[in-house]
């Protein structure tokens, strides 16, 4: 099969490596698909999964990377929306809740965890029944089982949880708790997921047209982004799942759509997690929305967001010296020891495709989803939120078929767990059988049993003949250098960025950013993806000029000046042009 390699006895599956790549560039051009998915994101790699659990013939095609775009720069979190409380969206708030537990359970385990959250109070009297009303309701909607409810604390136990807060910066708290995940490589599970059950994924592919047959699109016209090839790909119906970039696609139609998006920029800082004593995250009101202070794996806390209009580039927007302020000014309104730019570990700045509505505040529109059939064999799909991607992706394909010949299968997507996540919970109690046959550390197991699930034997045969690979990188070491290897070999991986920043998350976690690493994952994903000397130099040199761009841009003191830094930086892809999918 095109989703699997055999080695002797081992099963590859949903490998998306270099072979499946050229054979999916192959199948792009000569088949007939029921569907063609444009863009990459998790709505998109969750309609892909959707499409083929369906029995539907189905190609997805992403202009950059997987994850690429908002998918990849979110805060890390699986919840119901706690503020949609608020505006009595309690629909939104229910259908996340359930998705929640889905993730949690079934679909995800090795990917989505649970994650405690204190809400302090400042107000006597009134907030804390008011607060504890709503989280009765945020506990008992949706189905939520598989998280403890909420606790209430006195204003000394709350200090005991967390004692990096200020003592009159509350006068208790309550405890509760959401989900988490790594976005990015929850979105590339899903891809690969989509892979393994018959779709083609192919990354690096932009959408250049829309092919017609009389008054209806038939398909679209792609251009390879890392060598400018082009080629046709027909089908009955075509899905942008662009974000975003929703309009601009729209616009290649010609035809009017039914609604827009606007984009929201969220910014985030990442702080170690010495920076912050505390047991448990943090939930803070701001005079516009919320902010959280988030555990991000063992060693740091991610703290955001912002929410700001943006109108320049969709693919890399900029934070400014004014994002990174804004959320320091607020968090160290509650923190005992304030936080310092010389605490910033790293920055990443996000679009949030938000339906247009009549509220000029970005914080206020509506997360609920629209779909419609914008014009004959095209469907768009916008708003939403990363926690009901599924349902999402459901409404989609369920919106095509009008284009498809025949009835089409219900979606069971709620019952089609993630590769990785069959046999977790038993890996977790051999965690330290299986480190010990590897010479690994039973911690250095976990942390690939919580990136990789059951697909762990795989990363780690990887290394069966090269035991170096097991080494951590260099500059990096909470990462192997076998998980360099394994990600452009079989998680999609093509340029040092996508394995710097989405495969792992070394461009925030480190205050080098991966400059000090970038050379030696270089040379590892030349080994696999076949790069020359003078190839490996451009990838080193391309994402040193990212880097360095992005932190010139948080210098700057608005969007349009941080915008043209940023954007000054060359693209990994070099074939990719303006309209992107």
């Amino acid at each position: 099969m095109a989703d699997s390699e055999h080695r002797g006895a081992e099963v590859i599956t949903g490998r998306l490596g270099p072979a499946e790549r050229a054979d999916a560039w192959r199948r792009l051009g000569s088949e007939q698909f029921d569907l063609v998915i444009i863009g990459g994101g998790v709505v998109g790699a969750g309609a892909a999964l959707d499409a083929a659990t369906r029995g539907l013939r189905v190609a997805l095609v992403e202009a950059r990377d997987l994850a690429s775009g908002t998918s990849s720069r979110t805060s890390k979190l699986i919840h119901g929306g706690l503020r949609y409380l608020e505006q009595l969206e309690l629909g939104l708030v229910r259908e996340a809740l359930r998705e929640r537990e889905l993730l949690l359970t079934r679909l995800a385990p090795h990917l989505v965890k649970p994650v405690s959250f204190l809400y302090p109070l400042s107000h006597r009297f009134w907030e804390r029944p008011y607060t504890a009303a709503g989280l009765f309701l945020y506990d008992s909607m949706g189905g939520a089982r598989s998280v403890p409810g909420q606790k209430h604390l006195t204003r000394a136990g709350a200090l005991r949880m967390c004692p990096a807060l200020k003592r009159d910066a509350l006068i208790g708290g309550i405890r509760y708790y959401d989900g988490q995940t790594d976005d990015a490589r929850y979105v590339m599970s899903l891809a690969r997921t989509a892979a393994h059950y018959g779709a083609v994924v192919r990354t690096s592919t932009q959408v250049v047209g829309m092919l017609r047959e009389a008054d209806r699109v038939s398909g679209v016209r792609v251009r390879d982004a890392e060598d400018g090839s082009e080629t046709d790909v027909a089908a009955h119906a075509v899905v942008n799942c662009t974000g975003v970039w929703t309009d601009e696609i729209q616009r290649l139609s010609g035809s009017r759509g039914r609604f827009r998006v606007r984009s929201s920029k969220g910014v985030h800082i990442v702080v170690p997690r010495d920076r912050i004593v505390s047991d448990t995250g943090m939930i803070l009101r701001t005079e516009k929305s919320v902010l959280f202070v988030i555990p991000w794996r063992s060693n740091h806390w991610i703290v955001g967001t912002t929410d700001t209009d943006w109108n320049l580039d969709l693919a890399h927007p900029a934070a400014t010296k004014a994002d990174v302020d804004y959320i320091l000014d607020h968090v160290n309104k509650v923190l005992a020891t304030p936080l310092t730019y010389e605490d910033i570990e790293g920055v990443y700045a996000g679009l949030r495709p938000l339906l247009a509505g009549e509220s000029e505040e970005t914080s206020k529109l509506s997360r609920e989803h629209a779909v419609a059939r914008v014009a004959p064999g095209l469907v768009a799909i916008a708003g939403g939120k990363f926690t009901t991607y599924r349902v999402m992706a459901a409404d989609a394909v369920d919106a095509a078929s009008a284009d498809l010949s025949g009835r089409i299968a219900p979606s069971i997507t709620d019952k089609v767990p993630l590769l990785g996540a069959d046999g977790y919970f038993a890996l977790v109690n051999q965690a330290d059988q299986l480190a010990a046959r590897h010479g690994l550390h039973p911690y250095r197991v976990r942390h690939l049993l919580d990136r990789y699930g059951a697909l762990v034997h795989e990363v780690l045969a990887t290394a069966k003949d090269r035991p170096e690979l097991l080494k951590p990188i260099p500059a990096a070491p909470d990462y192997l250098q076998v998980e360099v290897v394994y990600a452009a070999a079989n998680e999609g991986a093509l340029h040092v960025e996508d394995a710097l920043t989405r495969r792992t998350r070394i461009s925030i976690e480190y205050p080098h950013r991966g400059v000090d690493c970038v050379e030696p994952v270089a040379h590892l994903m030349g080994e696999v993806l076949g790069w020359d000397g003078q190839t490996i130099a451009r990838e080193i040199e391309v994402y040193t000029a990212r880097v360095e761009a992005e932190r010139d841009s948080q210098t700057q003191p608005d969007d349009q000046a941080a915008d043209a830094k940023r954007s000054a930086a060359p693209e990994a892809r070099q074939s990719i042009s303006d309209p992107v999918a």
